[in-house]
């Protein structure tokens, strides 16, 4: 399942491609046939995430234009909000007609190692012939279940687990369930370390189990839950309450940290410089996992030249039975409510 970076990075994707155009909407499945008829021919004027949801903003086509002659975005409550989660499937696909580079795909990661859940930005004018009206947006390709064409890209989603067309009093009440979101600069009560505290230590459930819960903290996902526990050198399944709350912060702090690089950089990477060992080099406690590749994922934290290798980019995710990075004991797994745990029993006491 996409974390939440990637919706982020979808929200921006979205702004960029197509902020204040008059867009095409269908639904070449037949799925969305009528939320698609609601949305067809509307001005697409906001593009926001919090933690695994998206929300797409259409006004009327006919909006005044605003200062410097760009299109007025009404309120939130004049607005048809399409409403997007991912699910463990689903993926937005993008073409354009070579004007600009284009991320290609955003959506379920199709690695095991590595985490690379975007395949880079480039231009697709060899999908995107011109015709005599212009560009000709390539044919769907698989279950489309909505499909929006602007001026100089299109944009096709597949496998959602929801997708529906709303009110802004129905984004409100989504966005009222979620927790805090450390992509997100919310002021309190919606932001901010305070609620994600409060919620964890009035609870009896493990940590671990609570990290996933969207109520808890919007956007992590199996990987941040995995990586920041470990980094904090935390007991995933210590109960919620046995956790101090300054522990409870720094987890925070540090999902901030992470969260917001990878929805910067398209890439999830947690290890620490020093915990990694140059390209090529092999040692027993940086053993790549099975089916890991050389992938470079994204420059190295502290900005110096080179990239981190796909199979050094995680501490324990993935990772079972094979040495921890920090102390060499195996790292271990088991299942948590459906979804598999990793953490180190030493550094993780």
């Amino acid at each position: 399942m996409p974390e939440g970076h990637t919706v982020h990075r979808l929200a921006r994707t979205f702004g960029e491609l197509f902020a204040g155009q008059v867009l095409a909407v269908s639904s070449p499945q037949g799925r969305f046939e009528a939320g698609a008829a609601l949305l067809d021919g509307s001005r697409l004027v906001a593009s926001r995430a919090w933690g695994k949801q998206l929300f797409l903003g259409f006004a009327d086509a006919s909006a005044r234009p605003g200062p410097g002659g760009a299109p007025a975005v009404p309120p939130d409550d004049e607005l048809r909000w399409l409403r997007v989660h991912l699910g463990l499937y689903g993926a937005w696909t993008f073409a354009g007609d070579g004007s600009s580079a284009v991320v290609h795909a955003i959506g379920a990661p199709r690695k095991r190692i590595g985490e690379r859940d975007s395949i880079p930005a480039g231009p697709l004018a060899s999908l995107a012939p011109q015709g005599e009206d212009g560009w000709t947006p390539p044919p769907p390709r698989g279950a489309v279940r909505v499909r929006l064409v602007g001026d100089h890209a299109v944009a096709d989603l597949t496998g959602p687990t929801a997708c529906e067309v709303v009110s802004a009093d129905e984004v409100r009440a989504v966005e009222a369930r979620l927790g805090p979101d450390p992509i997100r600069d919310d002021p309190p009560p919606a932001g901010g370390p305070d609620r994600f505290v409060a919620a964890v230590r009035r609870s009896r459930t493990s940590v671990g189990q609570l990290l996933m819960n969207q109520d808890v903290v919007a956007g992590v996902g199996n990987i941040y839950r995995a990586e920041a526990l470990f980094r904090a050198g935390r007991d995933p399944l210590a109960a919620g309450r046995d956790v101090p709350a300054e522990t409870l912060r720094e987890i925070w702090e540090d999902l901030v940290v992470l969260m917001r690089e990878g929805a910067a950089t398209g890439a999830i990477v947690t290890t620490r410089p020093e915990d990694r060992l140059p390209d090529g080099a092999t040692h027993p406690r940086a053993a790549p996992a099975p089916g890991a590749t050389r992938q470079q994922v994204r420059q190295n934290t502290d900005g110096s030249a080179g990239a981190v290798p796909a199979d050094q980019a995680f501490y324990v995710y993935h990772r079972d039975g094979l040495p921890c990075r920090v102390c060499g004991t195996p790292v271990l797994m088991k299942d948590l409510a459906g979804r598999k745990l990793y953490w180190c029993p030493t550094c993780q006491r």
